[in-house]
C-alpha cells in the first residue's frame, strides 16, 4: 500500500548521503517493517533485512564481537543473507531493533564507514527499556509512523481523485456540493470504521466484510494486550486499567480522564508512568488541559487534566464495542449510516484527535467552569497553533460536533474573550464546507488539512 512516510524515506536517502541511520519507531501493526523493505527494494541495488525478533545467537554475536572490525562484520552479514552489498548503493534494516541492543550501539561506526544505509525499526517502548549498557547513537534520525491518513486509505481503495478535490474547496473556501460531500463523507466512514492499520484496511480492500475486518482488529487488540504483558513491568494492572477505561472515559461529557474511575481516590501520580507507557507505545494520543489559549500553549499545559484517545479509531470501535467479542455488521452499518443509537461524539472526537495528531499537531484542550462567571464558562475539544508563529492570533479554537443539531456556546465565548489569540475558529461536522459569523465549518474529511 501507498503511504506518504516513502516520500520522507527518499529525502533522507537522497539527502543525508549515509551521514545518519534513520529509526522508525511506531505502534505494532503500524506497517514498519512493511514499508521499510518496499522502500529498499524501489530504492537501493540491494539490501539486507535483519528480524531481530527471529535472529539466530549467530547473527547477534556479530555485532558484539566485529563492531571494531566492518570488513569481517559485513563479509558475515553477506554470507548469511546470501546477499551482495554495493558500496552507497545498499541499505541494511535493522528490523525490532530494539531485541539487539548491540546492533544499535554499533550504529555509530556504521554511519562513519558511511558505506551503507541504514534503517532501523522498533517500538519506542522496548526501545527504551533495552538500552542498558548501549551508548544511543547521536547518528541516528528519528521518524514517527502514524497509522494511514484517509487519503492514504483512499489510495488503498482505489481513489486518487477526491483527496485533491477536497483539497481544492479547501484552499478557495467553497463547498463541496451535494453529491461530492455525501460521496467523501461514505468514504470517511468507512475510513472510521476500518481505521488506518494496514492489515485491517487491506482486509476491507479485499472483502468489504466489516465483521472480517474486525477479526483482524481483534487480533491487533489482544497483541496490544499481549504487549504490555511483557512490557509493562511493575505497570501492567494499572496500564490494563487504563487501557480497558478509554471508552468509558471517553464517553462522559466531558471526556477528561479520571483515574478514581479505576480504583477509588487515585489520583494521576497513582498512574501517570502508567499512561506514559502507553503513550510511548503510541497505542494512545494523550491530549493536554492548557490553561490560556495563547501563544505558549506547552508553556501553559496542566499535566493533571489530560484527555485519553485511541491512537486509532478503528481498533477503538473494536475496543469500545466488545460485549459479544465481535462487533456485528449490523453495528458497523449503523455507524456507516450515522444510524448509531448512542452519542457518537465520542467516536468523532477520538477520529478528529487522530488526524490532528497524524498531521503533526500537539493536542491540547481548553476548558474553564467558573462559578461566578458565566461568560468564562467553556469547553473547547482542541487548540492547535499556526505553523509559523506572529505576535498575535496563533490559535485555532476547534469544536467537534457528531451530529447536524448544535451550538457553538463554548467557542462565541471564546472569540470574545480570547479573540486577541486567536486564529481562525473552526467547527468540525458532519456537514459541508462553509464560512458563517467569523467561524469556518469544516467537514470532518477535512481535518487532515489543517
Amino acid at each position: 500500500m501507498r503511504r506518504k512516510i516513502t516520500e520522507k524515506l527518499l529525502d533522507w536517502k537522497q539527502n543525508r548521503q549515509g551521514e545518519s541511520a534513520l529509526l522508525i519507531e511506531g505502534a505494532r501493526r503500524v506497517g514498519k517493517s512493511f514499508i521499510v523493505e518496499a522502500f529498499a527494494r524501489e530504492a537501493y541495488r540491494s539490501y539486507i533485512l535483519i528480524d531481530f525478533n527471529s535472529a539466530s545467537e549467530d547473527i547477534r554475536r556479530l555485532f558484539r564481537d566485529y563492531r571494531g572490525d566492518l570488513d569481517m562484520l559485513f563479509m558475515y552479514l553477506s554470507s548469511f543473507t546470501n546477499t551482495k552489498l554495493y558500496p552507497r548503493e545498499s541499505l541494511i534494516i535493522f528490523d525490532e531493533v530494539q531485541f539487539c541492543p548491540d546492533a544499535r550501539a554499533a550504529i555509530k561506526y556504521l554511519v562513519a564507514d558511511r558505506r551503507y544505509d541504514y534503517i532501523e525499526t522498533g517500538s519506542l517502548v522496548s526501545i527504551r527499556q533495552n538500552v542498558q549498557g548501549i551508548l544511543i547513537p547521536s547518528e541516528e534520525e528519528r521518524l514517527e509512523m502514524q497509522p494511514m491518513d484517509f487519503e492514504e486509505f483512499l489510495w488503498a481503495c482505489g481513489n486518487e481523485t477526491l483527496m485533491p478535490m477536497i483539497k481544492a474547496c479547501f484552499e478557495r473556501q467553497q463547498s463541496m456540493g451535494q453529491t461530492m460531500h455525501r460521496k467523501a463523507m461514505d468514504y470517511f466512514r468507512q475510513y472510521l470504521i476500518v481505521g488506518g492499520l494496514p492489515q485491517a484496511v487491506q482486509k476491507y480492500v479485499d472483502t468489504h466484510d466489516f465483521e472480517a475486518v474486525d477479526r483482524i482488529k481483534r487480533q491487533i487488540l489482544s497483541l496490544y494486550r499481549n504487549s504490555i504483558a511483557q512490557y509493562a513491568g511493575s505497570y501492567i494492572s494499572k496500564v490494563t486499567g487504563i487501557f480497558d477505561a478509554i471508552p468509558g472515559q471517553l464517553q462522559k461529557h466531558d471526556k477528561k480522564f479520571k483515574f478514581s474511575d479505576i480504583k477509588k481516590e487515585a489520583r494521576f501520580r497513582d498512574y501517570d508512568s502508567a499512561l506514559f507507557w502507553l503513550s510511548d507505545a503510541q497505542i494512545v494520543n494523550l491530549c493536554y488541559k492548557t490553561t490560556e489559549p495563547n501563544i505558549g500553549l506547552s508553556l501553559n499545559r496542566d499535566s493533571l487534566s489530560i484527555k485519553c484517545y485511541m491512537a486509532d479509531t478503528g481498533l477503538f470501535i473494536s475496543h469500545a464495542f466488545d460485549d459479544k467479542g465481535i462487533v456485528s455488521e449490523e453495528v458497523y452499518l449503523k455507524i456507516l449510516k450515522d444510524k448509531l443509537e448512542m452519542n457518537g461524539g465520542m467516536i468523532i472526537e477520538n477520529i478528529v484527535a487522530q488526524m490532528l495528531r497524524a498531521s503533526g499537531h500537539k493536542l491540547f484542550f481548553f476548558s474553564s467552569q467558573s462559578r461566578t462567571d458565566k461568560e468564562s464558562r467553556m469547553e473547547i475539544d482542541f487548540l492547535i497553533s499556526k505553523a509559523k508563529v506572529t505576535s498575535r492570533h496563533n490559535i485555532s479554537p476547534i469544536e467537534v460536533k457528531s451530529t447536524q443539531r448544535y451550538t457553538t456556546n463554548s467557542l462565541n465565548k471564546c472569540i470574545r474573550k480570547y479573540g486577541q489569540y486567536l486564529d481562525v475558529p473552526y467547527v468540525i461536522h458532519t456537514a459541508d464546507y462553509k464560512i458563517e459569523n467569523g467561524i469556518t465549518y469544516l467537514p470532518l474529511y477535512m481535518t487532515p488539512l489543517l
